[in-house]
């Protein structure tokens, strides 16, 4: 019950609120703060079904003077996976944590064995988009469907292992904000492999 009151449309908006939030944090606050613990338990929604990032406990403000060296905080599952080997924290481990909350409201359930297997280029070959998306639902809508891959193809660029190559929150933040013609390919058809080569991000000016 509590699935089917978080319909499609609620669903893309969370999202799209989640990273308007994590936008203003990275690059609207002075000095930046990295919110360090981005999870799906503490993204809250209030009466309206509107996002609220939540649990400031393990922000840090980012020095722009300094390597911002720490220790690994966060909720297991959802931590950037440079953070185990260079303890540098910075907002692209925000972005990683993200892209895996992001992935978890399509799904419906959290992504572990897609992430642990985002290393394998032969991931996905025949598992389409539509067949990981919450089964629990009725099958979206066309214009929501749109909605639905593009914050795929985002999530998935999030999810880059080289932090350098994720997209920025402010980036993502205008992505969601833009208009998109319908793609030029068929929605039912997307692989996951096409989305984890990340092939589709032209699509998008991330």
């Amino acid at each position: 019950m509590e699935a089917m009151e978080l319909d499609w449309k609620r669903r893309v908006n969370t999202v799209k609120g989640t990273a308007h939030a994590l936008s203003y944090l990275h690059h609207d606050c002075v000095p930046p703060i990295v919110h360090r613990d981005i999870s799906a338990s503490n993204v809250l929604l209030n009466s309206n079904w509107e996002p609220t990032v939540s649990d400031f406990g393990t922000a840090r403000f980012l020095n722009l003077d300094s390597s911002n060296q720490t220790i690994v905080a966060g909720t297991i599952g959802y931590i950037a996976p440079e953070l185990a080997y260079t303890m540098v924290v910075n907002e692209k481990c925000d972005v990683y944590s993200f892209g895996v909350v992001a992935l978890e409201t399509l799904m419906g359930k959290h992504p572990k064995d897609i992430l642990s297997s985002l290393q394998s280029t032969s991931t996905g070959d025949d598992v389409k988009l539509c067949e990981i998306l919450d089964q629990r639902l009725p099958h979206p809508t066309f214009s929501v469907l749109q909605d639905i891959v593009v914050i795929a193809i985002v999530t998935f660029a999030c999810l880059n292992p080289n932090p350098c190559s994720r997209p920025t929150m402010k980036s993502i933040s205008h992505c969601f904000l833009s208009q998109f013609t319908p793609f030029n390919i068929s929605l039912f058809h997307i692989s996951l492999q096409q989305l984890i080569s990340q092939e589709l991000t032209h699509y998008l000016k991330l």
